[in-house]
C-alpha cells in the first residue's frame, strides 16, 4: 500500500512538471520584438493583439487547432490549451485568432 501511495504521488508532480519546456524560444527569435512583448513572453504570458508566433513562444504549442470558416475573407482559428493539474484536474483555455492576432481568450 505505502508503494502504491507513492507510487501515485510521484506521478503525479510528474503530470504537472515532467512535460514543461522551460525555453520555448531563443532570445535571437524575439530581438525584433518590442520590449514589453519579449518580456511577457520570458514570463510565459500572453495577451491580446500577440501572434500567433509570439504566442507558440510564451506558451508552446497547443494542444489543438480547429481552422473556422473565415470570416469576411480572413482566416479564423481558435487554439487549446490544456493542463492537468493535482488530482487529474484538466483546465483548458481557448484562444481564437484572428487573421494573425489574438483576438479573444476563453
Amino acid at each position: 500500500m505505502k508503494k502504491g501511495c507513492i507510487f501515485f504521488a510521484i506521478l503525479i508532480i510528474l503530470l504537472q512538471f515532467g512535460c514543461t519546456k522551460s525555453v520555448r524560444y531563443t532570445e535571437a527569435e524575439i530581438a525584433d520584438f518590442s520590449p514589453t512583448t519579449q518580456d511577457q513572453i520570458r514570463k510565459g504570458q500572453i495577451s491580446l493583439g500577440m501572434t500567433k508566433e509570439q504566442v507558440r513562444y510564451a506558451w508552446g504549442s497547443p494542444d489543438s487547432i480547429r481552422f473556422l470558416p473565415a470570416f469576411e475573407g480572413k482566416a479564423r482559428e481558435e487554439w487549446t490549451y490544456s493542463s492537468i493539474r493535482a488530482l487529474n484536474v484538466v483546465t483548458s483555455k481557448i484562444l481564437f485568432f484572428y487573421e494573425d492576432k489574438l483576438l479573444y481568450i476563453k
